[in-house]
């Protein structure tokens, strides 16, 4: 297949910046980019949609604190490969730029349905994650709460809109101050809430045992990446907290590109593993490794990466496909871990995609689909890549 590649670099502020360990973030820069089927001419008029050259979009939206390439990175990859790609050239990607192969492999999965507006996942016949079992009705999404004192007053307001999971941002203050809060903010939750803690790896081993402590008989879903994956002899840091504690630890940092997963599973991670899709590479393929290892479906959480509309429509989709297979154990599942040959129900946990509108006003046209505490499975389409696109074109 002869692919024609275009690209857009995009900076677009946030609607509210986000304060994390990593310090504080107001914009997303990435890149879009278009394929255009170039092997076959069109049969007939172009002004006729039936007859326009097949086309599929992607996204870069590289987080270099996580360990991905930069914008700068993958923009020079873009620009040596030229204006012209093919399959081949598109497989013989360098490994380490992984959310540049998301993207370019979004894009032409895209090129095989005509007129495609954006996606990830291959044709149906192609696919490690196509199961003959319906998509769920809906997905829970997690609410975004802000870092410090602020999430106390965006509880309720998010609570009225219907979310019953909420994922607070600790580690961008103080451990003692932000421990102090705890009761707080779980106080205000609604009732049956759960409270997801994400630490972005700021807590040393002593500090992350402090609020495991703690979180140990209050309704605490899990705490994320408690510990950096920079941080010395991390992986045995994380095992032994995951072991000692009856709160279920979550990796997020520590799952970057496609060798992440397989790592993890080979060390025997209890946890929960969340995906970025647009930082893995070969999100299919990592999901293909957990759903032969036996890890339930519902302990794969499926999370933004601040991407605009045209990655979030290919990370949803995927979601969807995951959440669609049988349990470990069902017919034609892999028997889950430890060798249990019994289906249990999965109740799929609250996707990490409360955190719409992400962008400004004057960017709507990038942004998700706004504050909903849950996704149907043809919310998705309503995420325009081609909007988006267009939108990048126009003048500043």
């Amino acid at each position: 297949m002869s692919l024609k590649l275009e690209y857009s670099r995009y900076r677009l502020p946030f609607r509210v910046p986000l304060r994390t360990a990593h310090g504080l973030w107001s914009e997303r820069e990435g890149l879009l980019l278009r394929l255009t089927d170039m092997s076959e001419p069109p049969a007939g008029p172009t002004d006729d949609p039936g007859n326009r050259p097949r086309t599929g979009f992607g996204e870069i939206a590289p987080i270099p604190w996580f360990g991905t390439e930069t914008v700068d990175e993958a923009e020079a990859l873009l620009r040596e490969l030229g204006d012209r790609v093919n399959d081949a050239t598109l497989d013989a990607l360098p490994g380490r730029y992984a959310c540049t192969h998301f993207a370019l492999h979004s894009a032409r999965a895209k090129c095989g349905v005509r007129n495609a507006a954006c996606g990830l996942t291959e044709p149906a016949s192609a696919s490690p994650l196509s199961v003959p079992h319906p998509a769920p009705s809906a997905l829970p999404v997690a609410a975004l709460l802000p870092a410090g004192r602020l999430a106390l007053t965006q509880i309720a307001p998010k609570a009225e809109l219907g979310f019953r999971t909420f994922k607070w941002k600790v580690g961008a203050g103080d451990a003692a101050d932000e421990l102090a809060l705890l009761d707080d903010v779980i106080a205000a939750l609604p009732d049956g809430a759960r409270l997801r803690l994400d630490a972005n790896g700021a807590w040393d081993h002593r500090t992350a045992g402090r609020w495991l402590e703690r979180a140990a008989d209050r309704p605490v879903e899990f705490i994320e990446q408690p510990v950096s994956p920079a941080a010395r002899g991390a992986d045995d840091l994380l095992l032994g907290l995951a072991g000692d504690y009856p709160t279920p630890l979550a990796l997020d940092e520590s799952l970057v590109g496609a060798t992440d997963a397989a790592r993890w599973l080979s060390l025997g991670w209890p946890g929960i593993w969340v995906i970025k899709p647009a930082l893995l590479g070969d999100p299919a393929g990592v999901l293909a490794q957990l759903a032969a290892a036996g890890v339930a479906r519902e302990d794969v959480v499926f999370s933004s990466a601040l991407e605009t509309a045209v990655g979030a429509r290919a990370v949803l989709e995927l979601a969807f496909a995951w959440h669609a297979g049988p349990p470990p154990g069902a017919a034609g599942a892999p028997a889950a871990a430890g060798g249990s040959t019994g289906a249990r129900p999965a109740k799929p946990r609250a996707l990490g995609f409360g955190i719409w509108p992400l962008f400004t006003g004057a960017h709507r046209d990038c942004d998700g689909l706004g504050e909903l505490p849950f996704v149907r499975p043809r919310d998705p389409e309503r995420l325009d890549a081609q909007a988006a696109w267009d939108h990048l074109q126009r003048p500043a």
